[in-house]
């Protein structure tokens, strides 16, 4: 049991809080397992139920290898550098395959224009 203390406006009110975990439904087979970013080649360990025939040595130990393709240390979203798209050259690629299929009312109002 958890006793906090929460304010609420300019009162303060004590709450009592339990937690009950449900028996039989968390994995007991947890270990430690290296997982490695195959991006920037960045190695991280946590515990984990992953099941891999992989092995890397970390520090002279050796532990179960996972490989990801992204993570924290390479996501955009988490280092802040983004990528760098050749949208222009999509754009034109699209526009040239599918050019074949305007009606040709539509090219001759615009070559008036």
């Amino acid at each position: 049991m958890q006793t906090q203390f929460r304010k609420v406006g300019n009162e303060f009110f004590l709450i009592q809080i339990i937690t009950i975990m449900r028996k039989g439904i968390h994995p007991e087979n947890f270990r430690l397992v290296a997982f490695k970013d195959m991006s920037n080649e960045d190695v991280f360990l946590t515990k984990s139920t992953a099941d891999t025939k992989e092995t890397i040595e970390v520090d002279g130990v050796e532990y179960p290898l996972v490989k990801m393709e992204i993570s924290r240390t390479s996501h955009p979203f988490y280092t802040g550098k983004a990528k760098l798209i050749d949208t222009a050259g999509r754009i034109d690629k699209f526009k040239n395959k599918y050019d074949k299929f305007k009606k040709p009312a539509a090219k001759e109002a615009k070559t008036e224009e």
